[in-house]
């Protein structure tokens, strides 16, 4: 960690007693400061020659009889312990420095207007020197950005929130390669073998190379709205969309539990002093995330994408949300896996088990992509062409093997009625199904369920000599010209 010791003439002059500080220079106190709890006991003539706003409150306030004058800084920033760090100072005592204090000293220096008008090398100076310092390392710079949120309207208004953010996306913009960033720390989780670290210096005689994902992890403990300007700052920096969505997801499983259906809220948070978000929180956490995704197609792993869409169903997000999902989802259905999509259904009536509302707008979706892209390049497909594999269908045949897996696997729900069944099931086109042993699999299940919910036995035995005719009859109302293909479910 960088650190800077402003020299003074005097050791350590102040003791503390409960909530009080004392000077110990021998001399009887004639000012006494309030910053928040704690009382400063001190003296009038070091405070005003360093301070313009102390000094225009001290003549303020300073009887005629000579007594004690009592300053009471409510909104000082940074409070008692930034104000003992400011005495220190105006008193000539040593004090020093890092990327933990220098934010709270600079906006404490500020307000107090500690400016070179009031001594050469005064407080704004020397910590704005020394911000400029801190900028110059990845790690540093992390711990002043998030010591800003203590004293955040000061900070922002002093731009030193905007300088962090700015320094931490061209680092992490930055080739490593090239530039050897991280400046100092070089991986504070030890990336680097045989790493010496001498005045602020990296070196190391085997340095391990650094992948894309070096600096998620790093970024991870700043609050949303400081890692939302932070993912802005990166994608303008020119950032690859592939490595802004992988931080994105990596933040998203550290701080939605909901994510994980596997684990237990205190099995996701064990060895953390990061506590649980409450579900509003993380609602408003994934809907956030939601937004920040690049909206390229494949950037986001679909399996990814559909634990966001089952969590935010879960979480309640809002329409725009889950709309949003199911887009992305359905632009890139060819990736998907069917586990995955075999959704709980949550809505008010329930009265299937799987969401097939849910995976019927995301097969719309894939659907207007593809006949969007037909459109744009239209070309008459022979049947003949795609049963000998010279024209490349695999986008949307690997859709319709999932589409007839998933209905084969909602077959058996006796609640799923026939006009939502063969509405999934002419989704797709007539040549997306080379081989239509799939589809002819799940009618069959389908059937066969309706069969034995008779209640009748003896109606059971008249149906079944029936359901050979009756699943051709099938067939053709839900998939028309594709019975004409062979398969061993149409003998």
């Amino acid at each position: 960690m960088a650190c800077m010791k402003l020299l003074g003439s005097k050791s350590e002059a102040f003791h503390r007693d409960g909530q009080t500080w004392r000077c110990t220079s021998g001399l009887q106190s004639d000012v006494a400061v309030e910053v928040g709890e704690m009382l400063f006991h001190l003296h009038k003539f070091p405070l005003l020659s360093r301070s313009a706003l102390l000094e225009k409150l001290i003549g303020e306030l300073t009887s005629a009889d000579g007594s004690t004058c009592l300053l009471q800084l409510t909104h000082l920033p940074g409070g008692a312990k930034a104000f003992e760090l400011v005495a220190k100072f105006c008193y000539g005592v040593k004090i020093e420095l890092t990327s933990m204090n220098v934010v709270s000293l600079r906006c404490a220096a500020e307000y107090l207007q500690m400016n070179e008008e009031y001594g050469d090398g005064n407080l704004i100076a020397q910590t704005e020197a020394f911000l400029i310092e801190v900028f110059g390392s990845w790690t540093d710079t992390i711990n002043a950005l998030e010591t800003c949120e203590e004293v955040l309207p000061h900070a922002e208004e002093l731009h030193i929130v905007s300088r962090c953010i700015n320094s931490l996306a061209m680092k992490a913009c930055a080739d490593p390669k090239l530039f050897n960033w991280p400046a100092a720390g070089c991986n504070e989780a030890g990336r680097a073998t045989g790493t010496v670290l001498w005045n602020g210096i990296c070196t190391s005689t085997k340095p391990q190379p650094l992948s894309d994902d070096w600096w998620y992890e790093d970024v991870s403990f700043l609050s949303l709205p400081l890692y939302k300007r932070l993912i802005q700052a990166v994608e303008a920096g020119g950032m690859r969309p592939e490595n802004v969505a992988g931080a994105l997801v990596f933040y998203a499983k550290k701080y939605v539990p909901q994510m994980n259906r596997q684990s237990s809220f205190k099995n996701l948070n064990s060895g953390s002093t990061i506590s649980v978000p409450s579900e509003a929180d993380q609602r408003t956490l994934l809907e956030e995330i939601v937004e920040l995704l690049p909206n390229q197609k494949g950037v986001v792993h679909t399996r990814f994408l559909l634990m966001l869409l089952h969590t935010a169903m879960v979480l309640q997000s809002s329409p725009s949300c889950r709309e949003n999902l199911e887009r992305r989802i359905g632009l890139q259905l060819d990736q998907a896996a069917l586990e995955d999509l075999l959704i709980p259904n949550m809505g008010y009536s329930m009265e299937t088990m799987y969401d097939m509302d849910c995976f019927s707008r995301i097969l719309g979706h894939f659907m207007s992509m593809e006949q969007a892209s037909a459109s744009a390049s239209p070309c008459i497909v022979e049947e003949s062409q795609i049963m000998d594999g010279t024209h490349s269908l695999a986008s949307i045949t690997m859709v319709a093997n999932l589409v007839d897996a998933y209905l084969a696997d909602v077959a058996p729900d006796v609640n799923v009625k026939l006009p939502k069944f063969q509405s999934l099931a002419a989704a797709v086109p007539d040549y997306a199904r080379p081989i239509s042993d799939g589809i002819y699999r799940a009618i069959d299940i389908y059937l066969k369920v309706i069969v034995f919910c008779i209640p009748s036995v003896k109606l059971q035995r008249v149906v079944s000599s029936l359901y050979a005719n009756y699943m051709s009859i099938m067939i053709r109302h839900i998939l028309g010209s594709q019975t004409q293909k062979e398969s061993k479910y149409a003998d």
